[in-house]
């Protein structure tokens, strides 16, 4: 990523298509905005997962930042797992069946989304000063928008702080690409908007606003932005999955808030018969749900925020 920074002039916009190193080719954009005046590098990527439109949607929408507007590099990957994105693959890579958002920093001589989470890793996550990834919910989820960072990493809370979503999520998980937090202490977030497959306008709009407040937190951006008022913390994602096949029907939407033991779903067979009727583990505000009627073993049903932090203001 520096070589291409280096490589454009200040006050001018470079784009072009990189051919990633990987035993199957894969032509990844770019687009390099670099400011007239020195300042941060801000890597914003998206399409992680390929079917997250409106998150894709927005980061092309960044690339035609002015760089006479900013103060540092604006870097935007807006198709990073390309195959995924023209297979509409939901989850995963379709040439390895591996969830690239659970591979980093990756495998250089691993499997191809190991292959493809290493070369983005080195290339270019742990190169910026900052990361946002934008996503979404997949092909067959909805959700509530909302940020997640690295527990405990102040620097990645106050830039998804900035960002503006309604509810922020303090993780554990392993694997995403936030895990460059732990290996080069960048700070980094996920932001996601939009689902189901759709762009909807509103949702393309926060993501873009997002990363405009998060760039001005950085100093790249002088201008005045309307922030949010309110963003509710979350200390815990608490997931529920299929314990088996069958045909889901959800009682609770994306932001609805539930109690702890309160029915919010039954799992019924292929005959229509109940298999498990599921209680909240947790009592929170479902943040995302999966909305599809067919539902593997192992697949996710929805994730609750739980809270234990009153909300900033």
């Amino acid at each position: 990523m520096n070589t291409l920074i280096q490589s454009t002039p200040p006050g001018t916009v470079a784009r072009g298509v990189l051919d990633a190193p990987l035993n199957t080719r894969t032509r990844v954009p770019y687009t390099v905005v670099r400011g007239a005046e020195d300042g941060p590098t801000l890597l914003v990527t998206a399409g992680v997962h390929g079917a997250e439109y409106a998150s894709i949607d927005a980061a092309y929408q960044l690339t035609q930042t002015s760089p006479s507007d900013l103060q540092g590099t604006l870097v935007v990957l807006p198709m990073v797992n390309p195959s995924a994105f023209w297979q509409r693959s939901i989850y995963v890579n379709p040439i390895d069946g591996r969830n690239l958002n659970r591979l980093f920093p990756g495998r250089a001589r691993g499997t191809y989304a190991e292959q493809l989470a290493s070369w983005l890793h080195e290339e270019f996550l742990s190169q910026a000063d900052a990361l946002i990834d934008l996503h979404g919910g997949d092909l067959v989820e909805a959700l509530k928008p909302f940020s997640v960072y690295v527990r405990d990493h102040e620097p990645s809370r106050q830039l998804a702080l900035a960002f503006g979503l309604p509810h922020l999520i303090a993780s554990d998980s392993r694997g995403m690409t936030f895990e460059v937090t732990r290996t080069h202490g960048v700070p980094a977030i996920i932001a996601e908007a939009g689902g189901q497959g759709l762009r909807r306008a509103a949702d393309v709009t926060l993501l873009v606003r997002g990363v405009r407040q998060g760039m001005r937190h950085l100093g790249m951006l002088s201008c005045d932005l309307e922030q949010s008022s309110e963003v509710i913390e979350h200390d815990e994602f608490a997931w529920l999955s299929a314990p088996a096949s069958g045909l889901w029907h959800p009682r609770v939407a994306a932001g609805d808030t539930v109690s702890k033991g309160q029915e919010i779903g039954t799992l019924r067979d292929i005959n229509g018969n109940d298999l498990h009727t599921f209680g909240a583990p947790e009592s929170g505000t479902v943040l995302f749900l999966v909305t599809s009627l067919a539902m593997n073993e192992g697949d996710p049903l929805l994730g609750i925020g739980v809270s234990s932090v009153p909300p900033v203001c």
